[in-house]
Formats: structure tokens, C-alpha cells, sequence
């Protein structure tokens, strides 16, 4: 009889071990697949920043000029033009 509780006590403990393996590696891909997704959602973010302020640098570097500058978004148009150009232009 100790024989066979002995062998079913090492085959608990090999389920068991088996089972906390299992267990660990999918926490370990689970956590690697959410790091994965939030290094995407910074670079993402990065770069729609990034378009953010090249635009506003375009805008500032036509304006400069003096020239009117026309600004979509929609359906909509906006024509821009600087402040010191018109008071510039003032008689």
C-alpha cells in the first residue's frame, strides 16, 4: 500500500508542477504581448505628436511670409494670416 501512495503522491506533485509551469509561461506571454501592445501605442503616439508639431512649424513658417494661409479641416476652410502682417499693412 505505500507503494501505490507513493507513486500517486509523485504523480500529484508532477500534475502540480506541470500545472505551475503551464501556468507561469502563459503569464509570461500574456505580460509579453501587453508590453508588445503598449511599446505600439507609445511609437504611435511619438509619431502622431510628431506630425502635430510639424504641422503647427509649417503653419509658423508660412506665416511669416505674410501670405494668407488656407488651414482644412472637414468640410471647412480657414484662411490664416498673422497679426503683425496686417498691423504692418495698417496706414
Amino acid at each position: 500500500m505505500k507503494d501505490n501512495e507513493l507513486k500517486r503522491q509523485k504523480i500529484i506533485i508532477l500534475v502540480l508542477a506541470l500545472l505551475v509551469i503551464i501556468l507561469a509561461c502563459y503569464i509570461i506571454v500574456s505580460k509579453y504581448k501587453q508590453a508588445a501592445e503598449e511599446e505600439k501605442l507609445e511609437i504611435y503616439s511619438l509619431g502622431l505628436q510628431d506630425g502635430y508639431e510639424q504641422a503647427i512649424i509649417q503653419i509658423l513658417q508660412q506665416a511669416v511670409t505674410c501670405q494668407q494661409i488656407p488651414v482644412f479641416y472637414e468640410n471647412q476652410t480657414i484662411n490664416l494670416i498673422a497679426v503683425d502682417c496686417l498691423q504692418n499693412q495698417s496706414p
